[in-house]
């Protein structure tokens, strides 16, 4: 297996998961856990995507990972 695709499987494996936990009622979609399973998943899969020349899922990836930093920012400020 490609190393491309390890860490496409990853990310995958992040995505899905904190998705999977969300709906299961174990992360709520505005936990600091949810949100960075979220970012490292995302970050993983557009890495992934560059290395397949995949524009439509960069930007995919890139707005769904930036979406769920900002939002994570936005908590952890409130939090202070």
């Amino acid at each position: 297996m490609e190393i491309y695709t390890v860490i496409g499987t990853l990310g995958l494996l992040l995505l899905l998961g904190g998705f999977i936990l969300n709906l299961a009622g174990r992360l709520g979609s505005e936990s600091v856990w949810y949100l960075t399973l979220n970012i490292f998943g995302c970050l993983l899969l557009t890495f992934y995507a560059i290395a397949l020349d995949s524009l439509p899922f960069m930007i995919l990836e890139g707005v769904w990972g930036l979406s769920s930093l900002v939002k994570l920012v936005i908590i952890l400020r409130k939090r202070g």
